[in-house]
């Protein structure tokens, strides 16, 4: 299969082009080129014009941003399939956070200048894009509450089920990157791990956890 091909793959999985034809993919994923990244790599950092949309099409990139004390925090793993950037190759503002590639990636980019022309030409495209931003700011909504309201084993369950809705049960995530997920020390989080391995909730290996009863988890994420 031809990179192109791949990228219109991505593309239709995407809800955000998931409506198109054949033929609409296919112009769209000849407007792409590929970038690759080494690990530890700098993608684009907050500030930067956003100038492209990116899938990617193996590795991972972390979205992350600066706090106050000046720790890190991760807002969202992209990995294999999945798109993003659509917010600032849209309103040509800058990047609100920094990405960087958290393994070996290699990347389908599609620039904005491209992505508009495209667009003046389907204007259904533009009203998914509509769609999906509304999406977005519901789930940014939910995860502030989530940080003020839900104690640290509910934070810790639902992302956990999160991932594994898109990755299955074998989440590729380091203690440390989950604890900065979800705004908790590496420690408080070991200790929940440690306790869920013990319950038969979870096992854990290096730098990833193998869920293994998601009904249990299920019910702590709901906060049952």
């Amino acid at each position: 299969m031809s990179k192109q091909a791949e990228f219109a793959v991505i593309l239709k999985m995407n809800p955000l082009f998931s409506d198109l034809g054949a033929e609409e993919l296919q112009r769209i994923s000849a407007l792409c080129h590929t970038r690759q990244l080494g690990i530890g790599e700098l993608l684009f950092q907050k500030g930067d014009e956003g100038d492209a949309l990116y899938g990617v099409r193996h590795g991972q990139i972390r979205i992350e941003t600066g706090t106050s004390d000046g720790s890190r925090l991760t807002l969202n793993f992209q990995r294999s399939g999945d798109l993003f950037g659509e917010i600032a190759v849209l309103d040509g503002q800058i990047r609100t956070a920094d990405a960087v590639a958290g393994e070996a990636t290699e990347l389908f980019v599609l620039r904005r200048g491209d992505l508009l022309a495209f667009l003046e030409r389907e204007p259904k495209i533009a009203i998914r894009l509509i769609e999906l931003l509304c999406k977005r700011i519901r789930w940014i909504s939910e995860r502030m509450e989530e940080s003020v309201l839900q104690p640290l084993p509910v934070r810790m369950a639902r992302r956990l089920c999160a991932l594994a809705d898109d990755y299955g049960s074998e989440v590729h995530i380091s203690q440390e990157q989950l604890g900065v997920y979800v705004g908790a020390a590496r420690e408080s989080v070991n200790r929940q791990l440690q306790q869920w391995r013990k319950d038969g909730i979870l096992d854990l290996q290096r730098s990833r956890i193998l869920l293994k009863n998601m009904s249990r988890l299920t019910a702590v994420a709901r906060n049952e």
